[in-house]
């Protein structure tokens, strides 16, 4: 096992080995796009900054190692493909129940927290806001990281075959994450119309994974694609908006 660990080191620099490291890193950081936004979005729930800060560290932190831990266990995670039971002639795996529960949850959690923010009151508060708890914020992430992880890691699996090329793809991806989560997090929580784009996505992720226990298959490019023409149309009217604001203030300035 060592010496197969070794040799697989080595073929991470090759060219061959460098060219799958980049692209599977990059489809690793687009994946991982998700998880960052559910954990930015928990975070914002606890009410002191540090907190903020600890449960956005812990949370990306623990998809490193929850990410890592499944790439050492991919043989376990090949038998979770096995049939466990059949309902209405549909096989459901160990797999397939961890998708779905997880979609479940995505959706609940994101479709909840759309309630909470379309009660706002005059003064454009959150009604009945209520504070996470630390500890309940970063139970929270370790469910939705588990069920991010599967995703992420089936992934590394179908595209490379040597597992110090996954780590070393799943590291450099999660260090980028981790640099960049806070400026994600603020640029979601100052522009309450991205947030709910966000939240939209992810509830459109939940139904994916919901659907894809069912064996149904969608593929992620054309979902991602929606998410960047969405995200570029809110550029746009962001900046629209910013114009118009503008142009009122030198109005009435003059």
């Amino acid at each position: 096992m060592q010496l197969l660990f070794i040799d697989s080191i080595s073929q991470i620099f090759t060219a061959e080995g460098l060219i799958a490291l980049f692209t599977l890193t990059v489809l690793e950081i687009v994946l991982g796009i998700d998880n960052v936004i559910f954990i930015s979005i928990i975070s914002d729930k606890l009410k002191d900054e540090d907190e903020k800060n600890k449960a956005r560290n812990v949370g990306i932190l623990l998809a490193l190692f929850v990410r890592i831990g499944l790439l050492f266990g991919i043989s376990w995670i090949v038998s979770l493909k096995e049939p466990l039971f059949v309902i209405f002639g549909e096989d459901f795996s160990g797999r397939d129940i961890i998708l779905m529960l997880g979609g479940l949850f995505l959706m609940g959690k994101s479709t909840s927290e759309i309630h909470a923010k379309m009660e706002m009151d005059e003064e454009g508060h959150e009604v009945g806001k209520k504070y996470a708890t630390l500890t309940g914020a970063i139970l929270q992430i370790v469910i939705i990281d588990v069920v991010f992880s599967f995703d992420s890691i089936l992934t590394a699996v179908g595209l490379v075959k040597e597992v110090a090329i996954m780590i070393a793809a799943v590291i450099i991806s999660m260090c980028v994450m981790f640099i960049f989560a806070k400026n994600i997090s603020d640029f979601i929580n100052e522009h309450p119309t991205f947030k709910m784009l966000a939240l939209s996505f992810l509830i459109m992720i939940g139904f994916l994974l919901v659907a894809e226990s069912l064996d149904v298959h969608v593929p992620k490019a054309y979902i991602y694609f929606a998410m960047g023409f969405a995200f570029i149309v809110e550029v746009l009217n962001m900046r629209m908006r910013k114009n118009a604001i503008k142009k009122r203030k030198d109005s009435a300035a003059k």
